[in-house]
């Protein structure tokens, strides 16, 4: 897959970490070879956590991302060094840049037990190694470099691709699920929440391993379902559809004809189904004055019917009948104390990388706090559930207990 066919979720994030004016922005640079990032004599000229999507050889596609100074200083820095904070949850590996010549400090060293805290793969880049009078030899995690000479850089590109662990093969969306030749429908609601001229990110990626599986992706609107059916001639393998209109699809797809939706694709692909079905049967003990959290994991554009901010939260209380009080969150906030709420309700996640979402769901359950999605929660809303997870024994046999 090349870079500018590759999801931001997709890649390999590498979050670059250290005091101001220890040189982060330029290791990028020397790494990147590009100007990526602002470098000045100033300490402090990186304010927020900065992304950048590249090719870094041999690693290939990642996202890289500068963070401010852990040492800043004031409210305005506190607050710098907090969003900083937050970057490690989306971390797959961290470089740590620190001064050669001053050495590793008490900053660091708390970089570091957050790394190991976090189970995050790690490089110690000691940079400025060509102002170093004389050199020791360095334990493992280290390499000198110089951003100014471009000592070091080589091998600490090969250092990173070392970091990638690929022992497991990689879950599909739904190749392993269809076989060459089968037909899989695809529901794909075209409203004003659809972005102009383009499908949004999961059903791309669904279409894109659908064929590479060699089956046939059908794509049609959720009112164009019923006579496409009648028209194939042929019975699909499945029928794949937007949570939205889950209700709508269910009532006109045969039993015989399995059904599930993009929502619960993801969260398989991403390794999250059986932690986010267990948290939907919270649903039916909301009380009055019960605060629910749902979450986004990007910030689009809010329409008068978005789904996350009124259709979830008419549809959930319209089924509790309860008066339960509702508040968001999006992008890169999601609140680190979640005792205030009863359940969390996030969206798919498409935007977000595994790591990230694993953290979101990994708070909650630490919390004692049930974490569900839109596709699931909609599905168990609707009385589907049960159906849509039909093709996965496993959690089909939760649901039974």
């Amino acid at each position: 897959m090349s870079l500018n066919s590759t999801p931001r979720a997709e890649r390999i994030h590498i979050g670059i970490f250290g005091c101001r004016n220890a040189g982060k922005s330029s290791v990028i640079n020397a790494l990147t070879d590009q100007q990526i990032s602002i470098v000045s004599p100033i300490k402090g000229t990186t304010t927020d956590p900065v992304s950048k999507a590249m090719e870094l050889l041999p690693l290939g596609p990642v996202t890289i991302i500068d963070t401010p100074g852990l040492d800043d200083e004031g409210e305005l820095g506190s607050l710098r060094i907090k969003k900083a904070i937050q970057v490690l949850n989306k971390t797959d590996i961290a470089l740590l840049v620190a001064d050669a010549v001053k050495g590793i400090n008490d900053t660091d060293r708390y970089l570091i037990e957050q790394f190991k805290s976090r189970t995050i793969p790690y490089i110690i880049v000691l940079n400025k190694a060509d102002l170093l009078l004389e050199r020791r030899v360095l334990p493992d995690k280290q390499i000198y470099v110089s951003a100014v000479t471009k000592e070091g850089v080589y091998a600490l590109k090969e250092q990173l691709a070392q970091q990638v662990h690929t022992d497991n093969p990689k879950m599909r969306i739904v190749g392993d699920l269809i076989n060459p030749t089968d037909f899989i429908v695809l529901v794909v609601p075209i409203d004003k929440a659809a972005p102009k001229g383009r499908l949004i990110l999961p059903q791309q990626q669904t279409i894109r391993d659908i064929l590479e599986a060699d089956a046939t992706a059908i794509v049609v609107k959720e009112h164009e379902l019923q006579e496409t059916l009648f028209r194939l001639g042929k019975k699909p393998r499945l029928v794949i559809t937007d949570s939205q209109v889950f209700k709508q699809v269910a009532a006109v797809t045969p039993d015989d004809i399995p059904l599930t939706s993009f929502s619960i694709l993801f969260a398989r692909y991403k390794g999250e189904l059986s932690d986010l079905v267990r948290g939907v049967g919270t649903v039916d003990a909301l009380a009055d004055g019960d605060k629910v959290l749902i979450s986004e994991g990007c910030s689009h554009h809010r329409q008068c019917d978005d789904i996350g901010t009124v259709k979830i939260p008419f549809w959930l209380k319209q089924h509790t009948g309860k008066d339960i009080i509702i508040e968001t969150s999006s992008g890169v906030e999601f609140p680190e104390d979640l005792s205030p709420y009863k359940m969390v309700i996030h969206c798919g996640g498409c935007t977000l990388n595994s790591k990230e979402m694993t953290y979101r769901i990994a708070s909650a359950k630490g919390q004692n706090i049930p974490i569900v999605n839109y596709g699931i929660l909609i599905a168990y809303l609707q009385g589907i559930l049960k159906r849509s997870v039909e093709i996965f024994p496993t959690i089909y046999k939760m649901l039974e207990k």
